[in-house]
């Protein structure tokens, strides 16, 4: 059995990443780690899990030697000075949820956690960066396109629901501001931008043109609904034949020639693809639950191929039927 650690235990992925570690049939947790909640039981924070788990929170750190992978479901520069500041055993894997890692740099050993990218290479590793959830949603859309070194300008709206702000309230984020409405924020500037261009360039490296990213705030929970759109020589059955082709063997990954909703990908590690043609224009449509492959569920295929087991395990989760 694979024995995990998760700091940073109290929040949305972390959540997420508990219930599916719990019901991983190669999975023991040892221990859920929680400066604000130390003693509490998991259930008082996370009640969904009521039923389902008695382990309890931890301030303590001392049981780094008797686990094999850490997950770090912390705030974005913890992980960081967490490393820097503690002795971690050799043998230790890592996943790790915070930007910190995900920029390629001379000075860390991290790979860049998106199977469909990089899975080879993930499957080598000791430490993973795991995506950003628009990233994600984002760089599937698009990798077919530069891995045929045919992207160009792109244009990209997307709709995220409100835990992608993370728990803690916020005036953006509480339900009396959040419900019935929609907000543009971080138009053209959103951080995840990084990591998009950095994947489109390990696959078309004289990739230039601008990413228009329209970031929204939608008026529901989870799931991110984007749409992008970008010039493209290709016919549609052209350009279905090459996602189809690109995501053969990625479990996770759907093309369909159905329009797709949120739901289908709500409380899943699913990512549906949906593409149209409009004159020279190819538009794609990109969901995915942003807790599950945007965050936990993707943190758990890269554990899953950190120690060689299948890809999909412990992740065949169900859709909202209604």
């Amino acid at each position: 059995m694979i024995k995990a650690g998760i700091i940073g235990g109290a929040g949305y992925t972390a959540g997420e990443l508990i219930r599916i570690l719990i019901n991983h049939p190669e999975v023991d947790i040892v221990f859920v780690h929680s400066e604000s909640n130390a003693n509490n039981k998991i259930t008082d924070v996370h009640s969904g899990l009521l039923g389902e788990t008695s382990l309890t929170f931890t301030n303590q750190l001392d049981l780094l030697d008797a686990i094999d992978v850490l997950f770090f479901c912390t705030a974005h520069g913890d992980t960081e000075r967490f490393i820097a500041s503690h002795s971690l055993p050799t043998a230790l894997k890592i996943v790790d949820f915070s930007t910190d890692y995900r920029m390629k740099r001379p000075d860390h050993t991290f790979v860049y956690g998106l199977p469909e990218l990089n899975y080879d290479a993930i499957c080598k590793a000791e430490y993973i960066a795991n995506p950003g959830c628009f990233a994600t949603a984002i760089q599937l859309a698009i990798l077919p396109l530069a891995k045929a070194q045919t992207l160009k300008e792109l244009h990209v709206h997307a709709l995220t629901g409100s835990t992608g702000a993370g728990v803690k309230p916020s005036s953006t984020t509480h339900f009396s501001w959040r419900n019935d409405n929609i907000s543009a924020y971080k138009i053209f500037t959103h951080q995840h931008l990084l990591e998009i261009k950095q994947s489109i360039q390990q696959l078309q490296p004289s990739f230039s043109a601008p990413i228009n990213f329209v970031p929204l705030r939608g008026d529901f929970a989870r799931g991110i609904f984007a749409t992008l759109y970008t010039e493209c020589d290709l016919t549609i059955e052209e350009a279905y034949s090459l996602y189809r082709s690109f995501y053969a063997n990625s479990p996770f990954t759907v093309v369909t020639d159905r329009n797709p909703d949120l739901k289908q990908v709500v409380n899943t590690n699913k990512c549906i693809l949906y593409l149209e043609k409009h004159d020279t224009k190819l538009v794609i449509v990109s969901l995915i639950d942003n807790l599950l492959k945007g965050a936990a569920g993707q943190a758990v295929e890269n554990m899953n191929l950190l120690f060689g087991l299948e890809q999909t395990a412990g992740l065949r989760l169900k859709s909202v039927a209604f």
